[in-house]
């Protein structure tokens, strides 16, 4: 009678390790995360920290001085900084598929479309913002999703013919349908 020997065979590819190290990396997070909750407040605290003859919506620091006046420049600074936080995550999302390896050259050439429409939105938003400010409006950003257009604007009352002028410009530069286009203001 023969042996047979049993010979296992680890075939680790790229995906398997990429995996590893993900779940690797899932698990440091739920501990730190573990970690960092041990110090956090209790809720108990926080509602004996509360004020409650103070106005409600009234806006204050956390140390507790007053803010005596909240700029709409404030908005567009944040704004600006959550447009190019989410940019820069589509950026290194499409980078890490790319440098990945392990897809296909028509996934490959997907997410190389995929890239140059993020590129052509992101170059679309800067020139609708550069042009509405030309036209005399203090401060604007714009939001571009291929459907649907959102432009918000620092004024203190637009009129009809601004938002015409504002619509033009957008659709100077891109395709959207008018049902689509949204134009908030920010006094």
């Amino acid at each position: 009678m023969t042996t047979r020997k049993l010979k296992l065979n680890f075939n680790l590819g790229k995906k398997h390790i990429i995996l590893a190290c993900l779940t690797l990396l899932l698990g440091i997070a739920v501990y730190a995360n573990y970690e960092l909750s041990k110090s956090e407040l209790k809720p108990t605290d926080v509602v004996n920290g509360i004020n409650m003859n103070s106005a409600y919506g009234e806006l204050t620091y956390v140390n507790g001085t007053q803010v005596s006046d909240y700029s709409s420049d404030d908005y567009f600074a944040q704004a600006r900084l959550n447009k190019l936080t989410s940019r820069d995550e589509a950026v290194e999302t499409l980078k890490m598929v790319l440098g990945g390896g392990d897809i296909t050259n028509e996934e490959m050439a997907t997410y190389a479309d995929d890239a140059m429409a993020l590129s052509s939105q992101i170059e679309s938003e800067t020139v609708i913002e550069d042009l509405i400010k030309a036209s005399g409006f203090e401060d604007c950003v714009c939001y571009l999703d291929g459907e649907n257009a959102s432009i918000v604007v620092k004024s203190d009352g637009l009129t009809s013919a601004q938002v015409a002028q504002i619509k033009d410009i957008l659709l100077s530069e891109v395709k959207v349908l008018n049902e689509n286009i949204r134009i908030f203001e920010v006094k």
